[in-house]
Formats: C-alpha cells, structure tokens, sequence
C-alpha cells in the first residue's frame, strides 16, 4: 500500500519545532479566492510567457512557409510532451512534495527534494533526446509527415531535442520555487527570457549581417538558448539568501523515500500527460488524412487550447502549493475548499474563450498563415470544440488540486478515458465520413474529461474509495 499523502517521508527525517514562515502561514490560513489570485496572476504571466516563446517561434517560422508550419506541427505534440511532463507532472510532483513538507514542517526533507527534484529532471531529460532522436522519423510519419513537412519536422525536432535536459531543468527548479509558494520568481525569469526571444529568434531565422541564416533550426536554437539562461537564474536564486529552501550538494544523500514522494505523483501525472498528448497526436493523424493543410489548420488552431494550460495553470500552480501545504498541515476541509473555487473561476475563463474562438476562428488562424485549406480545417476545429473548452479548464485544475494531496488515481483515469473517447470515436467518425465528425468526438472527450473529474472528487476520491450518493461534507477527516 502506498505511504499516505501526508507522510510519505517522514521517516527519512522527523518533523521538528519549526517556526511558520510568512510565505507558508498565507497558503495555510490567508482567504482562499484573494490568495489564489494573488498567486496566480504571476504564475500566469510564467506560463503565458512560455506559450508566448512557442508561439513567436511559431510565427517566425510560418514566414518560411506552409511546410515549414506543418513540419512544426508534426513536431508540437512531442515538445508539448515534454513540456507538460517536466513542468505540470513531474513538475507537479517536486511542488506537491515540497509543499507538503513545508506544511509538515519537515525543513530538512524540503531541503533535499530539491536536489532530488533536478536529478530526476536530467534522467528525464536524456531519456527524451534518445527517444526522440531515434524514433522522430517514424513517428512523424505515423503522424502523416512527408516530403519536405516531415524534412522540417526532423531538422526542427532534432534541434529541440538535444537539449532537452535544460528544458526539464528549468521546469523542475521553477517547480521547486513555486511549491515554496512563490510565484513571482519564475514569472519574473520567464518574461525576461520571453523578452530576449523576441529579437533573437528571428535574427537565428533569417540572419542577419554575420549570423547566418538557419531557418526552422534557428527557432529551435533560440528556444534552447532561452531555457539555458531561465535555468542559470533559478539556480542562482536557489543557492541565495533570498530562497525559502537551502538545497546543500556537500553531505547529500540520495533518498529512496524522497524520490518516490515525487515520483508517486509525477509518474502518474505523467501518464495522464502522455494520454493527453497521444490523443493530440492520434487527431492529428487522423487529420492528416486530409493533406498537409489540413494538418497544419489542426495544428495552428489545438495551439489554442495548449494555451488554455498556462491559464489554467495560473491557478493550477498556486493550487499544488495551497493544497498540498494545508494536507501537510492538516487542514483537509481548505485544501478541498481551494480546489473547487479554483475549478470554479478556471471553468469560466476556458469557456469565455472557447466561445469567443468558436466565433471568431479566423482572428486566431491568420496570425500564423492565410493558406485558404489551413484556415478552412482550423475553422471548423475551432467552431465544433471551443464551446467545450470550459470542461478542459474544470478537469485540469482538479488535475492540478489533486496532485498537491498526491492522489492522482482518478485524474489519471478521467485523463485516460478523454484518450478513449476522442481516438476511438474519431476513427469511427472518420470511417463514417469527415473531418467535422472527428473534431465532434474531440469535443466529446472534452467534456468526458470535465465531468468525471469533478465528479470522482465531489464523491471522495481524495478520501480513497468513492461516495454515491456525494458525501454532504467532503472531505473533512
């Protein structure tokens, strides 16, 4: 049986007296709603800057051309992948077990996760650039990439990949910092290396006077330039006075108890990460079908709904901090009463822009390119799904609660059965006669994926095992 969520490690270092820093008495006792807008406003500049650093690379690259874009396309998924595996799942489960033993008082143990934390990164980050450097040509042809697409998919993808342990450094020391339950450092080096980008993804693009031009690499290059330098920042935050924690490489031992509070969480975090992008992937197969256009109508128009996680993620954040420090601390009826405000406010911005894309599709899609077959396939992507987009919103951030109390199990399932919904019926609505049809089951699978999660926690599933009828008091023990 798996240690409780409360007390995974405390053996590997007892709790003692210590007193509450300002920072931790907030999370535990401050207003729920204040607090989590508070710390979500910065966070969500952190995440709306990293989607914004995909997207100006995404624009700049659109000037080389339609292949060019469906080549990135091919290549979305697997960087979103690694995105949301190293910063919403394992990320995830650094912040929740930091948090948890900081709501403990279990200093020592925080201390050490963090050097825990960014091990974990390296060995995840070595393992996708050889995943990717060996397979990216056979899955981006699954994936319906030929010809000169599926060329720019491997230059691009080759790049991005070879430094992908820096990516999943910098996510995992940003999530060490925010499970302190601050916000505002990562907003700040992430906007700034936002703010880099700008002039140096093109000049890599094009050129310019001794730069050579390297076209859909010199995106890529850039991206990584970008992470290298946010990563050298929060480790120099980290190892100054200013820090919360005091991560110590001389004296370290490696934990057992301590890699496995973050791993309980981020391995099943990153299942659900992996059903989340298999069924991106498994749609734009499908859409594939139907011509490289149409793939990268797809691809341009399910950036969008990428763009959904930073926002809900704004409060997703604060979410893994506040509830996994009131678990630790014992206050179980706030981390749940956190949760469903959180829901509450994410499920109403989803919606308010899902709706607003679903009206107005084309001022999205000609940012990125005019191409008459592009624009039709993301129009109608983006008139049959964004009215749902308020159920991926409500589903992601009991998500993102759930993994500040550590269980997981039903997220990961809701996560799951979104992949079942979405593939299964897609192939079926393909065989039946049409891309609306395929883009109907994805709405379908949204919605699977809301309901359910909400529905598990209001019936206990933090507790353990299910309530039906919904207990009147949830989770109070």
């Amino acid at each position: 049986m798996n240690p409780s969520p409360d007390h995974t490690a405390a053996a590997a270092s007892p709790p003692r007296p210590v007193a509450v820093d300002p920072r931790t008495r907030m999370l535990l006792e401050a207003p729920i709603v204040p607090t989590l807008l508070r710390l979500g406003a910065p966070n969500v500049a952190v995440m709306a800057a990293q989607a914004a650093a995909g997207l100006i690379e995404t624009w700049f690259v659109g000037k080389l051309g339609t292949d060019a874009l469906a080549g990135m396309a091919l290549v979305f998924p697997a960087v979103m992948l690694m995105q949301m595996m190293s910063g919403g799942a394992m990320g995830g489960g650094i912040a929740s077990a930091i948090a948890r033993a900081i709501g403990g008082r279990r200093h020592d143990d925080a201390n050490a996760l963090v050097l825990h934390g960014a091990a974990i990164a390296i060995g995840f980050g070595l393992a996708f650039t050889l995943a990717v450097l060996l397979g990216g040509r056979w899955l981006y042809g699954a994936m319906g990439g030929s010809g000169a697409s599926l060329d720019a998919a491997l230059t691009y993808s080759s790049c991005v990949f070879a430094g992908a342990t820096l990516i999943w450094l910098f996510n995992a020391l940003a999530a060490v910092v925010r499970g302190t339950g601050n916000m505002a450092v990562p907003a700040l080096v992430t906007c700034a290396g936002t703010v880099l980008l700008v002039p140096l993804s093109p000049l890599l693009i094009f050129g310019w006077g001794p730069v050579p031009a390297l076209g859909i690499a010199g995106g890529a290059i850039a991206l990584l330039l970008y992470y290298l330098l946010g990563t050298i920042a929060l480790a120099a935050y980290l190892m100054s006075s200013r820090s919360l924690l005091r991560p110590r490489l001389r004296g370290l031992r490696f934990q057992r108890a301590l890699f496995w509070d973050i791993l309980r969480v981020g391995l099943a975090g990153a299942v659900s990460t992996v059903a989340t992008n298999v069924a991106i992937a498994v749609t734009t197969s499908l859409v594939g079908g139907f011509g490289s256009a149409s793939i990268a109508g797809y691809g341009t128009a399910s950036r969008l709904e990428y763009l959904l996680v930073p926002l809900v993620f704004g409060l997703g954040g604060p979410l893994v901090a506040m509830v996994g420090t009131c678990i630790g601390g014992g206050q179980r009826r706030r981390a749940l009463q956190a949760a469903w405000l959180g829901a509450a406010i994410a499920f109403g911005l989803t919606e308010a822009i899902g709706l607003l894309a679903a009206a107005f599709p084309l001022a999205w899609l000609r940012l990125f390119d005019t191409d008459p077959a592009m624009l039709e396939a993301g129009s109608l992507y983006l008139r049959t799904v964004g009215p749902f987009y308020g159920f991926f919103g409500l589903g992601l951030t009991l998500y993102f609660a759930s993994q500040g109390a550590g269980r997981l199990k039903w997220p990961v399932l809701s996560n799951l059965a979104r992949l079942a919904v979405g593939a299964i019926g897609g192939w079926l609505a393909l065989r039946w006669g049409g891309l609306a049809l395929v883009f109907a089951a994805q709405a379908l699978a949204l919605v699977v994926y809301g309901v359910l999660n909400a529905a598990t926690v209001a019936a206990g599933a933090w507790q353990g095992a299910l309530q039906w009828p919904f207990p009147r008091r949830g989770m109070v023990s």
